[in-house]
Parts: C-alpha cells; sequence; structure tokens
C-alpha cells in the first residue's frame, strides 16, 4: 500500500511543495516569530495529505483545497498577529505557498478546479478582511491581490506550456526529426537537376574528372551494398577488371574503406594483346562523407609507379566534394527505394483483404446457385460461364500480388527471383519455361536490380496474357556494371514493337532509362517476340 502511494507521487510536487513550504516557515517566522508555529504545522498536515494523494480523483481535489484554505487562514492569522503597518507584510509571508495547490491542479488537467481554488482563496482572504476591522487595510487588500493575480498568471502560463508539451508528445520524436529532414530532402530535390540525385549518373562525371588529371586505363566507382560487399556504380576500360569487392579480405579496397586513406598497389599482369609479363599500377582512394565511407574510387594503369603522390593529392581532391554529392544521392536513392517496397506491400494487402477476397466470395455464391439448378437449365451453362471468368480474375489478382511481393534481396540475387517468378507464372499459365542464368559473385545497385525485376517481370506477364505462346525462354547474365536480361516467347508476336504502342512497354522503356539502359523489342524468328534489356557494356571473356 505504503509503495503504490509512493510510486504515484510525482518527484516534482514533492520538490516543489517542499520548496515552497521552506521559503514561507522562512519568512513567516521572521515576521512573526514563534507564534507562526502554530500555522506551519497545520500547513505541514495539510502539505502532506495533498502530496500522498496527489493523483486521487477525490482525495487529491479536497486535499488541494484543504491547503488553500490554510494558507489563506494562517496568512490572516499571521496579520492579525502584527496588526498594524506589518499586517501586509505579515500576510504576504504565508502567501507565496497559495500557488502551489493551484499549479498541482493545473498540471493534472483540471480546469474547474484551479477556477474553483481561485475564487475560493479571493473570498476568504476577502471575508477575512470585512470580519476584522484590523485587517481592512489598503496594504492588506493589494497584498492580497497581487498574489491572487500573481497565481492566476502562473497558472496560466503553466497551463499554456503544457498543452504545448502535450503537442510535442503527441508527434513522436523520431517521426518528427524524419519529418523534418525529409521535408528539407524534398526541397533540395526539387531545386536540383534530376541527374544531381542519380548515384549511376554521379559516378560517371566522376570517372570523366578523373580521366583528366590521372592516368586511366580502368577505373570503376563503387558503393556499399548488403553483405559486406561493395557494387559497380559505374566503370570504364577497354577490359573488364576483376576487383575484389568484399570487404572481409585482405586487398587494397578492403584497406582503403577500413582506414579511410588513399592507397596505392603494383601486381604482376600479362598483358591481354600481346601476352607479354608486366606489371600494373592501381590507386584506390575512399570517398569520405564527414565520418563515413559512402564509397570508392579505383583507378588502374599498365604503366609501373604511374601514381605519385602528386596525383594522389590531386584525385583526393576532386574525390572529397564528389563523396558529399555521392551520399545524398545513395541516401536519395534509398528513401525512394523503401517508399517504393513499402506501397507495394501495402497494395498487396489491400487487394489481398479487399477486392480479392470478395471475389472469392463472389465465385462460392455462383457454385451455390449453379448447385441448385438443373443441369440442363440455360441459366446453370451461363453462371458456369461466369464462374471461370471469376477463376481467371482470381488467377490473375494472385499473379499481381506474387509480382507485388517479389523482391531482389528476398532472393539472394537478380536471376534467382527472375526464375522464381518465370516458374509461378508459366506453372500457371502452361508454359514450358526454358531458364539461362548467369550471374557473378558481385551485385549491382539494389535500385537497379529493383528495375531489372519489373522490367522482367512486366515482359513475362505480357508474353502470358497475349502472345498465346507455347514456350518462355527468359535469359539472365549479371557481370556488374554489365547486366542483360532477355524474355523472348513463340507466341504470335507484336504488331507495334515501339515502347508507346502499349503502356507496358512505355513502363519497361521508362524503368530501363532509369538505369541508364537498352531497351530492345525484336521479333523472334521464325514467331514471336523477344523483349531486352541491357545495361552498360558486355565484358570480354577472357581478359584480365
Amino acid at each position: 500500500m505504503i509503495n503504490s502511494i509512493v510510486r504515484a507521487v510525482p518527484p516534482v510536487a514533492v520538490i516543489g511543495r517542499v520548496v515552497a513550504f521552506l521559503v514561507v516557515s522562512g519568512l513567516s517566522l521572521a515576521v512573526a516569530g514563534r507564534s507562526a508555529l502554530g500555522w506551519i504545522g497545520l500547513l505541514v498536515l495539510a502539505m502532506v495529505g495533498a502530496t500522498i494523494w496527489t493523483a486521487h480523483r477525490v482525495l487529491g481535489p479536497v486535499a488541494r483545497m484543504v491547503e488553500v484554505v490554510i494558507t489563506v487562514l494562517a496568512a490572516a492569522g499571521l496579520a492579525l498577529s502584527t496588526a498594524g503597518p506589518d499586517a501586509g507584510q505579515a500576510s504576504a509571508a504565508m502567501l507565496p505557498y497559495l500557488p502551489v495547490p493551484v499549479l498541482t491542479a493545473t498540471f493534472r488537467r483540471r480546469r474547474k478546479e484551479v477556477i474553483g481554488l481561485l475564487a475560493l482563496a479571493g473570498v476568504l482572504l476577502a471575508a477575512a478582511g470585512l470580519a476584522d476591522a484590523r485587517l481592512r487595510t489598503l496594504e492588506y487588500a493589494v497584498t492580497c491581490l497581487e498574489w491572487l493575480v500573481l497565481t492566476s498568471l502562473v497558472a496560466s502560463i503553466a497551463g499554456l506550456q503544457r498543452q504545448s508539451l502535450l503537442a510535442r508528445g503527441n508527434q513522436p520524436q523520431p517521426y518528427a526529426e524524419a519529418t523534418r529532414l525529409l521535408t528539407q530532402l524534398r526541397g533540395v530535390a526539387r531545386q536540383l537537376p534530376g541527374a544531381t540525385l542519380d548515384p549511376g549518373g554521379l559516378a560517371e562525371h566522376l570517372i570523366e574528372d578523373l580521366k583528366a588529371i590521372a592516368p586511366v586505363m580502368r577505373t570503376a566507382v563503387l558503393s556499399a551494398s548488403g553483405g559486406g560487399r561493395l557494387v559497380v556504380l559505374a566503370q570504364h576500360g577497354a577490359d573488364r577488371v576483376a576487383w575484389e569487392t568484399a570487404l572481409d579480405t585482405e586487398s587494397a579496397v578492403a584497406d582503403a574503406w577500413a582506414s579511410q586513406q588513399a592507397h596505392t598497389s603494383t601486381r604482376s599482369q600479362t598483358h591481354s594483346m600481346t601476352g607479354d609479363p608486366g606489371e600494373m599500377s592501381a590507386l584506390v582512394v575512399p570517398l569520405v562523407a564527414g565520418v563515413r565511407t559512402v564509397g570508392l574510387v579505383v583507378v588502374e594503369t599498365d604503366t609501373p609507379g604511374a601514381y605519385p603522390p602528386h596525383i594522389v593529392a590531386k584525385v583526393v581532391a576532386i574525390a572529397a566534394p564528389a563523396a558529399l554529392r555521392l551520399e545524398a544521392a545513395l541516401l536519395f536513392d534509398e528513401v525512394r527505394s523503401l517508399a517504393t517496397t513499402e506501397e507495394r506491400q501495402r497494395l498487396a494487402r489491400e487487394i489481398h483483404d479487399g477486392v480479392a477476397q470478395e471475389l472469392v466470395m463472389v465465385g462460392y455464391g455462383i457454385d451455390n446457385a449453379i448447385a441448385v439448378l438443373p443441369d440442363a437449365d440455360a441459366a446453370a451453362d451461363d453462371l458456369r460461364a461466369l464462374r471461370g471468368e471469376v477463376t481467371r480474375v482470381i488467377t490473375e489478382l494472385r499473379l499481381s500480388l506474387f509480382e507485388l511481393r517479389s523482391e531482389v534481396d528476398r532472393y539472394g540475387g537478380l536471376t534467382a527471383a527472375i526464375a522464381d517468378y518465370a516458374r509461378t507464372v508459366g506453372a500457371s499459365a502452361g508454359l514450358r519455361v526454358h531458364l539461362s542464368l548467369d550471374e557473378s559473385t558481385a551485385r549491382l545497385p539494389a535500385a537497379v536490380e529493383a528495375e531489372l525485376l519489373r522490367i522482367a517481370q512486366e515482359a513475362i506477364t505480357n508474353a502470358r496474357k497475349h502472345a498465346g505462346a507455347e514456350n518462355l525462354w527468359v535469359t539472365c547474365a549479371v557481370d556488374p556494371p554489365f547486366a542483360q536480361v532477355e524474355v523472348s516467347d513463340d507466341g504470335r508476336g507484336i504488331t507495334d514493337p515501339q515502347p508507346g504502342g502499349r503502356y507496358g512497354l512505355a513502363i519497361m522503356a521508362e524503368r530501363a532509362e532509369r538505369i541508364r539502359g537498352r531497351l530492345e523489342i525484336t521479333p523472334r524468328v521464325p514467331n514471336g517476340t523477344t523483349v531486352a534489356v541491357v545495361l552498360g557494356s558486355a565484358p570480354r571473356r577472357g581478359s584480365v
């Protein structure tokens, strides 16, 4: 019982009462001497009761009312004990305690109680002045009025402050901060050209700048991805360079990432054209924004010692401002990707819980109606046809839900996600699916993988819906920054292969353009259609 009471008492209420009590006790003893001890004792009893029952719905208001009564009577009693010109000063020694019960009621959100306590204090002070001629002085009246007004102002200010705190508390701080930052991001995104928030475009601009100041035969800009690996944002060079993109290995890339310092290295190589042995120089420069490494720039050339300190300093000078721009673009890309994923999941939930369930119930209703009709009834034949159409629509919705919920990370890679979707759609449509998958251990940026998956899904869906095909060939090759996804069918072909001819083709073209890819729609020989999206340039096989 005692423990529960102690836990219910706010510490601020206890501290406030104790401080106010010590103030009025000291003033009262200084003004009235030992004659104030009785009033101080009564105030102690009222204070203890009000503190213990602060949160009680009935006893709390009663205890605060007793505090006000004792405070006013003590003020009048001290004034009477020192009747004369010091009566007002004596009453002022006890009245500083008056705001305590009023403020307590204010923070308990009891507006009517606050008004009642102020009215009670005013009536008692006036009654004391009228009841005894010794208190009918201007000084006593002014002192009482001052403290009533001061208490009212303090209660009003406290109430406004509490409303402000509640308004802030109703909006969780993480969400409030996120709202502020996203609002700023939206404003910045509207002011900047579109390319400045594209990580791949920024990486390509950085490569062009590097080619003007340093010997570069092969170069790439890398950024972090899941699984402790790096993804290639942009790459330049006649030959493909097999950089080690794992951050948990011993390599110049991993060292530069961890130390946030530029690293140079030299290694032996065999020239890809002549077959002669030689040495290759490499420079790895981290892209550091603040205290965070957001990416790496790797440049290589076949000339030994091609990166002396002054060249390294130039590359670092260009990389430093580029790091901040790249971080902003990567963050913006991540926010957009998260928002898109969340919206797709929300749409999937609404379709599943809404129209899909309703269509299932319609199908059950048609089944019940068919069951009570004779088999030869013409209406039964119409209902069976309608039931078949409802079944077809439900199948379409299920495939749409599967498409909305498909994400690359759920499968561990782009080719696995495309293959699973192709198998599922092929099984539902009776298509023979032929898969050709080739994916390196390196990953494309998450946003690029998501766009390639959606393009493949749209192409596979078009083949199922419109082609009337029997076979579906899906080819997927990923070797960052190169990627190619190709979907072919042996159906009736497409009459208008231009992206603007159909809405689905236009969407695929927009997605390909967003990731700087090429969408190619061509007839398949002898019949059918081939839809391919190509990203980057195909690497030379057998090169370094």
